[in-house]
């Protein structure tokens, strides 16, 4: 327990943000998954537009440090890969 109210507010701060942040990290893998779930389909259209609104969120997040930019560039460019191939396939 926080012994001052500095540090009763600190974690009063920390609480709002792992709540949001954890909101916006199961609505980014929410949107991946759409991804995936277009690409296996077969569905070229609704993938692209899927991988349009889960990019701008990596940006977003990644600009925000909630996830490691390095990790949502690779996670766009292995979308990008599967949505390439799935376009070269049909």
């Amino acid at each position: 327990m926080p012994n001052n109210k500095s540090a009763e507010k600190r974690l009063r701060q920390n609480k709002k943000r792992r709540q949001r942040n954890k909101a916006i990290k199961t609505s980014m893998r929410g949107n991946l998954r759409k991804v995936n779930i277009a690409v296996d389909a077969g569905e070229v259209e609704s993938g692209e537009s899927a991988f349009r609104n889960v990019a701008r969120q990596l940006d977003l997040v990644a600009s925000k440090k909630i996830v490691h930019p390095n990790k949502a560039a690779r996670l766009k460019s292995r979308m990008s890969s599967k949505l390439k191939a799935l376009k070269a396939s049909s």
